[in-house]
């Protein structure tokens, strides 16, 4: 069995047992809606404070509906009593790691698409025009989230109060790349062109490179500790 196979095994039971109970995906998106429901009473459609705010309310929509599921990554096999289980396959602790992070991207990718389509009915946008662009900012912001949240939530895992632990340690550590994200996004939504956006996503294709590095040169003595 190659490498890609093993971490694909990996990937392939963490998507089979959540769609047995989409425990996950049914928080992750109830979650996201009362988001948006929440902040479309707070803001008048149309007004210019919702125009200012409104890729905020997006991103707080996907960050914190998308630590929901973080934290069941290595969670869900500490309760299970499967992580020594994990740890004993014949596989590197790189590729445990992206195994682990892997499937939480897929679901959070599943959970934006179904964000995005509430976003534009309760906020009246369409996202077609920018949607190229919005997609690559989606796409880099999703990956470095779950890069840094499955290095975290294997931290936390052992922890008793790891909901907890794992906000503590993933925002601080996140807010460089929040604030890119919110920018990029405000600006592709309102109408600017790509290439007023190239600053903001060199810090986010950065700000992924350098975590998978740490996680590839970490992650197994975090599995250790």
């Amino acid at each position: 069995m190659t490498f890609l196979q093993k971490v694909w095994s990996i990937v392939l039971k963490d998507i089979t047992s959540e769609l047995r109970t989409k425990e996950m995906l049914l928080s992750m998106c109830l979650f996201s809606f009362l988001v948006l429901i929440i902040f479309n009473f707070a803001f008048d459609t149309g007004s210019k404070n919702l125009r200012e705010n409104i890729s905020g309310i997006l991103w707080v929509a996907f960050i914190f509906s998308g630590l929901t599921g973080l934290g069941r990554s290595f969670g869900v096999e500490r309760d299970k009593g499967t992580l020594h289980g994990l740890l004993l396959c014949p596989i590197s602790p790189w590729g445990i790691y992206l195994g682990k992070m892997i499937g939480p991207f897929i679901f959070m990718a599943i959970m934006e698409i179904f964000t995005l389509s509430i976003f534009t009915v309760l906020y009246n946008i369409n996202i077609v025009p920018f949607l190229l662009p919005l997609t690559l900012i989606v796409f880099l912001g999703t990956l470095g989230f779950a890069t840094i949240g499955t290095i975290f939530s294997a931290m936390s895992a052992t922890t008793k109060a790891r909901d907890v632990m794992l906000s503590i340690l993933v925002f601080p550590i996140s807010v460089p790349m929040i604030i890119a994200l919110v920018k990029s996004t405000g600006i592709i939504l309102q109408g600017g062109a790509i290439q007023e956006i190239y600053s903001w996503l060199k810090i986010l294709i950065a700000f992924d490179l350098v975590f998978l590095l740490l996680a590839y040169l970490t992650f197994g003595f975090i599995l250790e500790e």
